[in-house]
Formats: structure tokens, sequence, C-alpha cells
């Protein structure tokens, strides 16, 4: 197929790679060019602009955030006015539901299709191939990016034929992933003021009722405070949950929890944390208990 990728972070560099080593012809477009180097060698072809990686059969965009993604479809040599009729946007980057539905509302009236994709997985199940997807928009659309799902992860849920439907269930999953990552921090502050080993906690944790990879992973992470460089940064997680509360509002749905969550967030990145993985919120965990960190309290200059 002939593709176009915007956005070669950590989680885009090596869902392109996939693409391009399953014989996929692809143009990739990033802010910082440099970026885009590592796949020319390999037989990319690199766009200077967003709109000169449209031309394909579809373009997948993997960015940051709103922002990101608004300036790659609707601004200055834009996808929007290069993307012909019948072609798809594949947007997998986390973005609010009301931006999903501007996206497939925007490119309807151009004839083009659009499908939310957004992935759940760090950037060594992206280069693995082995995210997980959730797909919605029409049902043809998505069955051509199917094969294209095949190659970048290992299961594609399918929830909706309306786009942004996809977009919620992403922010619904970061929303328990960050519920997750506060709970194993606070857990771990409480262990480790008890003098407990965290090694042998963790052993234990992931041994019994806590075996699921969100506590593995995470809970690994926090035990070995290795929260840089970061996977997902501190700044992203407080992006998507305020993202989900947006969501909650409209849908006139209480999130008392991701509302402290999102606290949580700020107090974190005010602390100089915002460049931290999103489980340094176990780091905040620690600070608060009164241990010594690289963090300051945020009643300090």
């Amino acid at each position: 197929m002939k593709l176009g990728f915007i956005g070669l972070g950590h989680m885009g560099t090596a869902m392109a790679a996939n693409l391009l080593a399953d014989a996929h012809t692809l143009t990739v477009h990033n802010r910082t060019p440099a970026k885009a180097e590592p796949h020319v060698k390999k037989g990319a072809k690199r766009a200077e602009t967003p709109s000169a990686a449209a031309g394909g059969e579809a373009i997948i965009t993997m960015l940051a955030d709103d922002a990101a993604v608004e300036a790659a479809v609707f601004g200055k040599n834009g996808i929007l006015d290069a993307l012909r009729p019948g072609a798809i946007h594949i947007s997998m980057s986390t973005v609010s539901v009301a931006l999903a539905a501007r996206l497939a509302e925007a490119h309807a009236e151009r004839g083009q299709l659009y499908v939310s994709a957004p992935v759940f997985g760090r950037p060594d199940a992206a280069a693995a191939g082995k995210l997980f997807i959730v797909a919605a928009g029409p049902t043809a659309a998505i069955a051509t990016c199917q094969p294209l799902f095949d190659v970048l992860g290992q299961r594609t849920f399918v929830v909706s034929e309306s786009a942004p439907n996809a977009n919620v269930v992403k922010l619904s999953g970061n929303f328990l992933i960050a519920s997750v990552i506060e709970a194993l921090g606070e857990a771990f502050a409480l262990i480790d003021k008890a003098g407990i080993d965290r090694a042998q906690y963790l052993d234990l944790l992931v041994s019994t009722l806590f075996g699921a990879p969100v506590y593995k992973t995470y809970g690994g992470l926090i035990a070995g405070e290795r929260y840089q460089p970061a996977g997902f940064k501190a700044e992203l997680g407080y992006k998507d949950m305020s993202l989900a509360l947006d969501a909650a509002q409209e849908l006139e749905v209480p999130m008392p929890l991701a509302s402290l969550i999102a606290e949580r967030f700020r107090t974190l990145i005010e602390a100089g944390g915002k460049d931290f993985d999103w489980s340094a919120l176990g780091l905040l965990a620690k600070r608060d208990s009164g241990v010594a960190t690289p963090l300051k309290p945020t009643n300090q200059d």
C-alpha cells in the first residue's frame, strides 16, 4: 500500500519502521526532519510538509496532542487539502473526542475517509508490533486498514462505526492505567517507610492477585525508579486525564478519581517532573511521604 506517516516520536518511529519492513511504500514527515533520516535510509521518501505525505491510499498520524494533529490536518500545507477522495486518514494519536468528531466531519465533506485508531502499548510494544489497536469508523475503511493494523499490533478491537468512540475508549483506558500507577506509587511509598524490600514486594504483587501486565510494567518501573528516559511523559499523562475529564463533562459523567489523578500529574509537572515517565507518580508519592527525591515540594523555590 502507498502510505504516508506523520509523527516520528518514540511510538511513531517504531510503527513506521514496521510498515516499511512490511514492504509498504512509505512517505514520512516530521516537524524535526532529522528524525526521518533513519527511515529514508531504509527506503522511505521524506516529505517536507504534511500535504506532501498525503498522496497515497492512506495516511497515518501519530502525534502528541490535539494541536499537533490540527496543524497537520487543517494548517498550511495540511493533509485535508491534499488527500484524494476515497483515501483514508488513520489517526492513531490520543486526541480529544471533540477533535475526532471534527476530523470525521471534515474528511467526510471532502469525500475522504477517517478512522480513529488509538493504541495501547509503550514504545517496546510498538517496536515489536504488539500494540493493541482500538478502531472506529466506516466498516469498509477499517477493513482496508486491517492489514496495516495486523503489522502494527497483536489485536484490533473494532468498537463502533462512529470514529470518536475509539477515542472515548482510549481515554477511559488511560484513566485506568493512571489509576493503577497512582495506587502503586502510594503502596510503594507505604512499604518503603516500613522498611520492606521493593523487589520482594513487587514479586509478591505480580505473583498473586496483581499479575496483569499493567501491574508488572508499572510496578517494575516504580520499584526500580526507572523514570527516565520516559516511555510516556508525565505531561502527556496530564493531557490525557484532562481530555478524559472533558469527555466526561460532555457526557455528564462524574469522574472524581480522574480529577484527583489529573491534579497529581499537575503537581508532578510543577515539581519539575514533566519529562519523567508518567509512572513518576510513584516518585511523587515517595516525596510526599517525606523521603528525599529529585523532586522539590511544590511550596519550595
